[in-house]
């Protein structure tokens, strides 16, 4: 399928799930919950879990006896969740007042790059908090500033030549010692932050700028005033500029970005 035929035929979770998780997500989460060291008898709440990819490696890790939730804001997000593994219990609600009753604990708790969206991360993480049990462990991930990572900053000017500058709000919350202190503050010990690089690769890397772009347009002030046809199709024109861009980093046919993200690790 071309990838006018792809945007034509799916909505935009359905190309991120498609597209996106495999290779930009599944590798950063796959690191997230391994330092959560998941053991038989572990449950797992998901927090702002989008598609569901964290909750999903820990289904393959724990197996299918295991009591794993998962819960986003965004019903679209969570229908093709519910498609992709069933057996999860999925849930709509937000992570300040997270759907979990006084009687419901887990033994892990993750939040996947999710908290940097949260109007209030104090709350957010003080529910994380009250959701675990007594020695229960908490993972969170988080991109890196805007600034550590060159190929991001590079397509997003790309961007900013059409609509302005840009509040990436996916890096907006990337120093480690924002991290830790927020952890701290909420009542978590030992917590330990660290950064975490790797190369995604993607098949299609005018593909993938097209999707960032729509994302970046969405943070402009000029793209918030844009419909979805008209973001769509200015996503489709930052890509061309992007094409040099995309050149310079595709080797034997594969685009290749360096991505940083922190990984906060932490126990009640």
């Amino acid at each position: 399928m071309s990838e006018s035929q792809l945007f034509a035929a799916m909505t935009f979770t359905e190309i991120y799930e498609r597209v996106l998780v495999g290779p930009l997500f599944r590798p950063f989460a796959t690191e997230l919950l391994r330092r959560l060291k998941p053991r038989p008898g572990d449950s797992l709440i998901d927090v702002a879990c989008g598609t569901g990819i964290a909750a999903r490696i820990a289904r393959e890790t724990l197996g299918t006896s295991a009591r794993i939730v998962g819960v986003d804001a965004a019903p679209p997000m969570l229908a093709v969740a519910r498609t992709v593994e069933p057996s999860i219990d999925w849930r709509e609600g937000t992570a300040a007042a997270l759907p979990v009753g006084s009687e419901e604990r887990f033994t892990l708790a993750t939040c996947h790059q999710g908290l940097q969206f949260f109007p209030d991360k104090s709350s957010a993480v003080g529910e994380m908090h009250r959701v675990l049990s007594p020695g229960g462990r908490l993972g969170i991930a988080t991109w890196s500033a805007i600034e550590d990572i060159p190929g991001v900053r590079e397509l997003n000017a790309v961007v900013e030549r059409h609509v302005g500058p840009i509040a990436d709000s996916r890096h907006s919350f990337g120093r480690p010692e924002a991290l830790r202190a927020l952890l701290v503050d909420r009542g978590f010990l030992d917590v330990v932050v660290d950064t975490f690089a790797h190369d995604v690769r993607f098949s299609d890397g005018s593909l993938f700028a097209r999707l960032n772009a729509m994302a970046a347009i969405g943070m402009s002030d000029r793209g918030k005033a844009m419909n979805e046809v008209e973001r769509g199709e200015l996503a489709g024109r930052v890509a061309a500029d992007s094409a040099d861009l995309i050149a310079r980093s595709t080797k034997d046919g594969t685009f290749q970005l360096r991505l940083t993200t922190n990984i906060a690790t932490a126990h009640l």
